[in-house]
């Protein structure tokens, strides 16, 4: 038995050697974002006010090659361009497609982050894990996605059926040579999803349902949107049980973490403007028991001044309401800048 598997392994490898061979070799093609905003933001007096000016740049390099069997190999690898890092690479994996799906190896997002939905925001400012943090004071970020981060990971997705596409990643744990970059410490992680895309004359839905789950704690998350005419409207739901956060064998008495948003984003023409709403309540390090509780509406405008250049623009109000009173803090601000995609 074991000649007879490696004799196959063996056909296998060089049936792929010589699709190898007679396809293209890969070039990698050069690609990426430059964001730069500039904001302003009135908060309580005991908190200093943060930099006005934002900078958010990545660049992208892929490519891929096609076998003569018709599967598709490529890979892509993401570079941040801003800040003092030693290892500024957010995102490297190699991908394969073909009639069975997709499948990733590599450093990125699971298929619980790629696939979940959360309401229409066109603002640089956003409720819902944006960039509100960067210009007043938040004790932790509203968001309801906990995805465990650009870790190495193993990802599949099913072709798309009827509208249906499902995903799943696995996350090795961090004893694992493998796992030398993690970012999220502890047990080995499974992420997943199911979601559904379709359109009914004029009117196109789009649902999804994630999580990922490891032995201490999950986090769930559902999420969908709506378009008709010039409007899309959304909404999305996400818990997160307080032990997902933690190492095998610890206990705690912190409470789960939610968050809730809801919105609606009209185009017309160059222009889209949107109004989202969110409520989150995220556990307080500096307390046993208690939720900080978050109430934040951005208003935002994503205005197309040519081929990959925007126009974006926020303007938010927000109240973070703190287990320790001293985190308390409220206020609104304005964001604008230009977003460029290369």
């Amino acid at each position: 038995m074991k000649k007879i598997l490696v004799a196959s392994s063996a056909l296998v490898a060089v049936g792929f050697a010589g699709a190898a061979q007679a396809s293209e070799p890969i070039s990698l093609s050069v690609g990426g974002y430059m964001e730069q905003w500039i904001g302003a933001a009135s908060e309580d007096d005991r908190f200093e006010s943060k930099g006005m000016m934002q900078s958010d740049t990545e660049v992208h390099f892929g490519g891929s090659t096609t076998l003569d069997n018709g599967i598709e190999i490529g890979a892509k690898i993401e570079f941040e361009a801003e800040g003092e890092a030693t290892n500024n690479t957010d995102e490297q994996y190699l991908f394969i497609n073909g009639g069975f799906g997709q499948v990733k190896l590599g450093q990125e997002d699971g298929a619980a982050a790629d696939m979940s939905i959360t309401a229409p925001s066109v603002g640089p400012a956003g409720v819902n894990d944006g960039d509100m943090p960067n210009y007043v004071t938040l004790r932790a970020t509203p968001d309801n996605v906990w995805d465990d981060g650009d870790d190495n990971k193993i990802t599949y997705y099913t072709p798309v059926l009827g509208g249906f596409r499902a995903g799943v990643s696995y996350t090795d744990d961090d004893g694992s040579e493998a796992s030398d970059e993690r970012t999220n410490t502890g047990d080995s992680v499974v992420s997943a999803g199911v979601e559904y895309k379709a359109d009914f004359d004029g009117v196109s839905i789009a649902v999804a349902a994630t999580g990922e789950s490891k032995q201490e704690g999950e986090w769930y998350h559902v999420g969908g949107t709506v378009g008709f005419g010039n409007f899309t409207v959304g909404a999305s739901y996400g818990l997160k049980e307080a032990e997902f956060g933690l190492n095998e064998n610890t206990t705690t008495t912190a409470d789960d973490n939610m968050g809730v948003d809801f919105g609606v984003s009209y185009a017309m023409d160059a222009a889209t403007v949107s109004a989202t709403y969110m409520y989150a309540e995220m556990e307080d390090s500096a307390a046993t028991s208690g939720v900080d509780e978050f109430n934040g509406v951005d208003l935002g405008l994503a205005y197309t001044l040519g081929a990959g250049v925007t126009w974006k623009s926020s303007v938010f109000w927000f109240d973070y309401d703190a287990v320790a009173a001293t985190s308390d803090n409220d206020g609104f601000g304005a964001i604008t800048g230009i977003a460029l995609s290369f």
